[in-house]
């Protein structure tokens, strides 16, 4: 009887070794005649843990990590002389994938099959619920396909937190020949891994929800825009769309119905501000990257000037657990009016790293603590950056803040995409505040005067500031900066860097003051 071996194949798990441990359980294998499959499944997210392996048994799976590849001939040795009664008493052995505490408190909706499929394997897909939300579509007018969206209280996940079906009925409800559905896969911010992870661990997912969408604004043609440092994803996802393309569930006539909807994916242009939706969309169309005024809105006016739907790629994986399971179902997650589950990546100074899917609600302590295991020097937490580079400064004092869209408003932070870096009580703030600046300067389309000249002369006066030039003086010019940029702005790019330099002057004072008895900053 063939024993199944799971390995991911994700980027994550092959930077540490996934890859060479594969190999080594083939070969070893095949030297002591042993009966065995080895699947490259998708990562868990549980990043703390890889390399991990899965060993069938039974319909269940034991899991052992993180290994080397000198483990895996190891437990090769054992399994071939013991079984898997020698198996389970290995020092690697984790137990089953429900004995993992990290992984069963989590409440995965969106990533309920990363980790269990094949992700090149249409029928794996299939086995495990997939498609299950299309064959509804399909049998469903647009219009109620978009109530079906709206009902669930689905939010963009992509940072800015638009209510999904309002956007989607914005483009069923504007006329035109030609519609588009774009997704924005240009994961730039610092901390987060979400977008790639599904990509690599469940792409036909993706798939289906843009496809359900297509069927609810009447497009014909998506494109999903993919970050260029993703070749592992770009790789998954062209196999993925040949696949739902030979399985008619994507193409000419889909499934029989009438509907056609055609994917194609673009390598985005390595730039940050192209994961701003009009800048994308000047880069799908060949331009540089830049931001454009609105109105007119995407959704009338996007793509080669057509009605577009643009959304990131866990907001359209989600669509395919509200149409499969109904928005009802859906409703039951969350907090306020932040409905569903937060994908949170945990990074940074953290020691249990990776993807922790909860619903909108649980708190920033419990999440860096409970399941990051708080930091991996071992020093105490600082400072929690949520919402990647342009995201707040989160003291210890807001710790217990909830994790919802308003609650964060209310602090003066964002969830952005999900991303929370930790820092420990070695960093220094004014250099973190001097870093959001210089990011903007760097990464700026240069359209618009605040952003461009802001950010430069924000580097400038932090700079200042570290020297004690006037400090005090400096400081307010920095605070009065700040707010030409948030105000100013033409897009979130420089709107948003203040919010991070606020942050740590407001939460973390004392390290850009200056002492003049010795002549350093304390």
């Amino acid at each position: 009887m063939t024993t199944r071996i799971y390995i991911p194949a994700d980027t994550t798990a092959c930077a540490l070794g996934a890859d060479s441990v594969a190999v080594e359980i083939a070969v070893q294998s095949q030297i002591r005649g042993l009966d065995i499959e080895v699947i490259r499944n998708g990562s868990r997210g549980a990043f703390w843990l890889e390399p991990l392996i899965e060993i069938e048994q039974d319909g269940g799976r034991i899991v052992f990590g993180p290994i080397s590849r000198g483990d895996a001939t190891g437990i090769l040795e054992v399994f071939s002389e013991e079984g898997y009664d020698g198996l389970i008493q290995h020092e690697l052995c984790l137990g089953s994938v429900s004995d993992i505490e990290w992984l069963s408190r989590q409440d995965r909706l969106t990533f309920a099959r990363a980790g269990w499929t094949d992700p090149r394997q249409l029928d794996d897909y299939k086995l495990h619920g997939g498609y299950e939300g299309l064959t509804r579509a399909l049998e469903m007018l647009p219009a109620d396909i978009v109530e079906t969206v709206k009902s669930s209280g689905l939010r963009g996940r992509g940072g800015a937190a638009f209510p999904t079906g309002i956007k989607w009925q914005t483009v069923l409800d504007t006329d035109a020949e030609q519609k588009y559905v774009t997704c924005n896969a240009d994961e730039g911010d610092s901390g987060t891994f979400a977008d790639r992870l599904l990509m690599e661990a469940d792409p036909f997912q993706l798939i289906e929800g843009m496809t359900i969408c297509a069927l609810a604004v009447g497009a014909t043609m998506g494109y999903i825009y993919l970050r260029s440092e993703y070749p592992r994803a770009l790789d998954t996802l062209n196999h993925a769309i040949a696949s739902a393309q030979g399985a008619r569930l994507l193409g000419d006539d889909i499934c029989g119905s009438g509907h056609s909807f055609h994917i194609e994916v673009r390598v985005g242009a390595g730039a940050y501000i192209c994961g701003e939706e009009t800048s994308m969309l000047d880069s799908l169309e060949g331009k540089r990257g830049m931001v454009r005024f609105k109105p007119p809105l995407p959704a009338i006016e996007g793509l080669f000037g057509k009605p577009t739907v643009v959304n990131n790629v866990l907001t359209l994986a989600a669509v395919t657990t509200v149409l499969a399971q109904g928005p009802e179902f859906y409703q039951e997650y969350g907090s306020g009016r932040s409905r569903g589950t937060l994908t949170a990546q945990l990074a940074g100074n953290i020691r249990r790293g990776g993807l922790v899917e909860v619903p909108f609600g649980a708190s920033l302590r419990e999440l860096f603590e409970g399941y990051g295991g708080g930091t991996a020097s071992g020093r105490p937490v600082r400072a929690i950056q949520v919402g990647g580079p342009l995201g707040a400064y989160v003291p210890e004092s807001q710790w217990d803040t909830r994790l919802d869209y308003e609650a964060f408003g209310e602090i003066g932070a964002m969830l952005g995409h999900g991303g929370i870096v930790v820092f420990d009580d070695s960093v220094d703030m004014l250099e973190q505040a001097r870093f959001a600046m210089e990011f903007c300067a760097v990464e700026s389309c240069g359209k618009c005067t605040p952003c461009r000249i802001g950010s430069v002369r924000g580097v400038e006066l932090i700079d200042r500031i570290r020297e004690s030039k006037n400090s005090a003086k400096q400081l307010n010019q920095l605070e009065d900066l700040c707010e030409t940029m948030d105000s100013g702005s033409l897009c979130a790019m420089g709107g948003l860097t203040p919010m991070p330099v606020r942050s740590a002057v407001k939460h973390f004072p004392m390290d850009f003051e200056y002492n003049d008895q010795r002549g350093v900053k304390r």
